[in-house]
């Protein structure tokens, strides 16, 4: 009940994560609006489930600082989750400064908005588990572990967290109406994801055209988990913020148990088993920008102070996430396939 008519506003709400979200914050009775470039590919979950026809959609840049500033000012949300971001790693070395511009600047921008907005309690910035300086590890990456990230894209986000920090120490503390915190999820998997040089698409697009997938580096390890996992943790962190802000005002990893740190070339032959495709895959003979090789993250933190738990294990989540893209083969209304799985996943 928490969410009934909460004004909420997501930015980023046109992308894969962002859709899936104000799906359920629809669904959740929340009075959702949105503010976002429009979506980054012709087939987009954004479209195919009708995502706008539940909340208020504004097409906006988010490095224009009056665009983001107007849509906050209108909006008067009480709760911002900060999505909107160029979320590619090799796109980041073709375009660092829109990546820059995009990821820390817009940053900038949303929380400055913010600022100036009474109405603002909450803030939920979103990053990803790539903002840890990656030292090859084993062990999973916690909270207060170094900054970081190799590429672009990675320290990008690295800057987007010390760009929160230090709005939450010089504006969002002591007497502040606004509790502002950061997430860092894994590599999310789900149906509705289109984007190029991102895993699962490239594997289901082989498996619909019956071609050879193309894997870069079929022996790195992620954290893999569905899409609804880490938006459960945001929902849940956005709650405990609204209600008790100097408790939860910090950064939170929200990433897959031990058990579901796989590596590339086990994703693959297991979307092939269950697509009942007798695929082939084959690894890319040409150099490839750097790219980390083992990363995890480490939950204990939100498992013990928040009381979140991952609920489907990592086979439950690809098998959900074909699923979808059958269906929509079957051209099945999207929109009800969405809700349902975030209902089954609720229950």
């Amino acid at each position: 009940m928490f969410w009934s008519n909460k004004k909420v506003l997501i930015t980023g709400h046109t992308g894969f994560k962002g859709s899936w979200l104000s799906l359920w914050l629809q669904q959740l009775g929340a009075d959702v609006a949105g503010f976002a470039l429009p979506p980054p590919t012709p087939l987009n979950l954004f479209t195919l489930a009708n995502v706008a026809e539940g909340m208020q959609s504004v097409m906006g840049d988010l490095r224009d600082f009056n665009q983001i500033a107007k849509v906050v000012n209108q909006t008067k949300p009480e709760i911002i989750i900060h999505m909107a971001a160029q979320p590619l790693v090799r796109y980041s070395y073709q375009a660092p400064i829109e990546t820059y511009a995009t990821n820390v600047m817009g940053t900038v921008h949303l929380l400055e908005a913010a600022r100036q907005t009474p109405s603002v309690k909450t803030i939920v910035n979103v990053t990803t588990d790539k903002c840890y300086e990656n030292k090859e590890w084993e062990r999973g990456y916690h909270e207060d572990d170094t900054l970081g990230g190799h590429d672009p894209y990675s320290n990008s986000k690295a800057c987007a967290e010390l760009v929160t920090k230090a709005f939450r120490n010089s504006y969002f503390s002591g007497n502040s109406p606004i509790a502002l915190a950061s997430v860092r999820a894994g590599n999310v998997i789900g149906g509705g994801d289109w984007a190029r040089d991102r895993l699962i698409p490239d594997i289901l697009h082989a498996c619909l055209n019956k071609e050879t997938v193309i894997l870069r580096n079929p022996d790195s390890t992620r954290p893999w988990q569905h899409v609804l996992e880490p938006l459960s943790g945001y929902l849940l962190l956005a709650e405990k913020l609204y209600v008790s802000p100097d408790q939860y005002a910090e950064g939170w990893n929200f990433g897959p148990n031990e058990e579901d740190v796989k590596p590339v070339r086990w994703i693959t032959d297991f979307i092939f088993k269950l697509w009942e495709h007798s695929g082939t895959w084959q690894q890319d003979k040409y150099p490839q920008p750097h790219e980390a090789r083992y990363l995890k993250l480490d939950c204990t933190k939100a498992k013990n102070k928040l009381n979140w738990q991952p609920r489907w294990n990592l086979e439950r989540g690809l098998t959900e996430t074909v699923n979808w893209y059958k269906a929509y083969e079957a051209n099945q209304k999207m929109r009800e396939v969405t809700l349902d799985q975030i209902n089954c996943f609720i229950n």
